[in-house]
């Protein structure tokens, strides 16, 4: 991978001789203090923060952080219709943490845009979907809680159908990436993609969508003597249109068979967007292997968003969510249950280096050695496969409702609050064992620009429940220049 980032500052760089510079080179350092009552972090001091901070009682997060964009071709506002130019931007953000221990690279990359059209190349922040950005629990799918994954993917944003005169837009990605080798299947890789369609003109528009990501290939000595799991072009075909295919991970009898750790969302809405307000009705239904592509499932994330267009106003925007996966194909023979984001030949599930991918409010054994008894995190390159289960994330099962409101005193002070409650089920191995239990997760934070490029955070947070209680703070400076 580090050749990959030399290549990516290298091409960056030489840019900038032959394109326009569109934004000059903008750089942030800044710093990220946690403290905790207890040897790890309240929930919403450390989860979707894209892996930048660790969850532990003392640590502090420093980084630095470089982006610039230019322009190749000509343009001009005043005499132009449409942008035929095509807009470069590149970024790198380290992080230093745990101690000084460990450097973290959430970003390095180089994106190419032409109208609509971005080609993305490296390890760039991202979260997919329709959900708020700011105030969400987590995308089912993607949600920005992991650090991010490199890869390469082609987007669409929202574009018109031709001969609809604009009233049914689409848009889409398809990217591929490289899982790594904090992985129980060593070098595995990493397919996603997504298909949107909008209808409406007006203020009011609906829209429908699927979310698609498979980590497939890999290999592991000790399960399937050093073989790859069709780490070919077939096996690539066999993911990408998500054919039933039996890849030698598991008995070609089981049906359906699809090659690799195949998940999924499908998500609608309703958004009403006039001059001074938008609302936007959200749902996301999980599925894992396809079986949950029905309409008896009821598991989903449904969420209300409000964001306040008048800048000026004290109120900025709010969220209220309620998740439920709980059912998980319970309308299917047993056999066939799903157990979202764990998988029996890709074991390490949705997680990457420690965080899982999709919501955090699902718990992964990294984060529940902490207060569940007889929980320690997997050791990926361990031999031997007995002695690692099925469960890397042992609650999956949960149902509750999360809340988040932006709000503001005047242009300099900003607030925002979280409260989450959760009723925590395991996984459904574990319904027997009555594993039933409710934790409640708060988050105040203030915000203070100090003049023009300085700004201050400051948060506190509380968990309580049956699962623990943990009492955490966060201080964070922010300085951020302009060449």
């Amino acid at each position: 991978m580090k050749y990959i980032y030399f290549c990516l500052l290298f091409f960056g760089f030489t840019i900038t001789t032959h394109a326009q510079l569109l934004d000059s080179l903008q750089m942030q350092v800044g710093t990220t203090a946690t403290v905790s009552s207890n040897g790890f972090l309240p929930l919403w001091l450390q989860a979707n923060k894209f892996g930048v901070i660790t969850d532990q009682q003392v640590d502090f997060s420093t980084h630095f952080k470089a982006t610039s964009a230019y322009r190749l071709g000509r343009y001009s506002q005043i005499y132009d219709t449409v942008d035929r130019s095509v807009h470069f931007s590149y970024g790198i953000d380290i992080y230093n943490n745990d101690h000084l221990r460990k450097i973290v690279v959430p970003e390095a990359y180089i994106k190419a845009t032409f109208r609509k059209v971005t080609l993305s190349v490296g390890r760039f922040k991202q979260i997919i979907g329709e959900i708020d950005h700011d105030l969400s629990s987590g995308s089912l799918g993607v949600s920005g809680n992991a650090l991010p994954i490199t890869k390469f993917a082609f987007s669409v944003d929202w574009t018109d159908i031709p001969f609809t005169n604009g009233f049914a837009q689409f848009k889409g990605h398809l990217g591929n990436g490289w899982m790594g080798h904090d992985q129980y299947m060593k070098k595995a890789l990493l397919h996603e993609k997504s298909l949107y369609g909008r209808l409406g003109k007006g203020k009011l528009k609906a829209y429908a969508g699927i979310q698609h990501y498979a980590v497939w290939g890999g290999s592991r000595a000790d399960s399937y003597g050093g073989a790859s799991l069709d780490k070919n072009f077939k096996g690539f075909v066999n993911v990408l249109f998500g054919f039933e295919a039996n890849d030698g991970s598991v008995p070609d009898s089981i049906r359906p068979n699809r090659p690799g750790d195949q998940r999924g969302v499908l998500e609608a809405g309703l958004e009403w967007e006039n001059d001074a307000i938008r609302i936007n009705l959200n749902n996301q239904t999980p599925f894992d292997q396809g079986l949950g592509i029905d309409v008896r499932n009821i598991d989903r994330l449904l969420s209300l968003n409000i964001v306040n267009k008048n800048e000026e106003s004290w109120f900025k925007k709010f969220v209220a969510e309620f998740l439920h996966t709980k059912q998980m194909n319970d309308f299917t023979p047993e056999v066939f249950r799903d157990n979202y984001y764990n998988n029996g030949v890709y074991r390490t599930g949705w997680e990457y280096h420690g965080h899982i991918v999709g919501t955090p409010l699902y718990t992964n054994r990294v984060r529940g050695q902490n207060f569940l008894p007889n929980v320690k995190p997997y050791d990926w390159d361990a031999p031997g496969t007995q002695s690692m289960g099925l469960d890397n994330i042992i609650i999956n099962r949960v149902v509750g409702g999360h809340m988040g409101v932006m709000y503001a005193i005047n242009d300099k002070i900003g607030f925002k609050t979280m409260l989450t409650y959760l009723q925590n089920y395991g996984r459904y191995v574990e319904t027997k064992n009555k594993l039933y239990k409710y934790q409640c997760s708060t988050l105040q934070e203030v915000n203070y620009a100090y003049r023009d490029n300085i700004k201050l955070t400051a948060g506190i947070a509380y968990d309580w429940g049956e699962l623990y209680k943990n009492f955490g703070t966060m201080l964070s400076v922010q300085w951020q220049f302009r060449q």
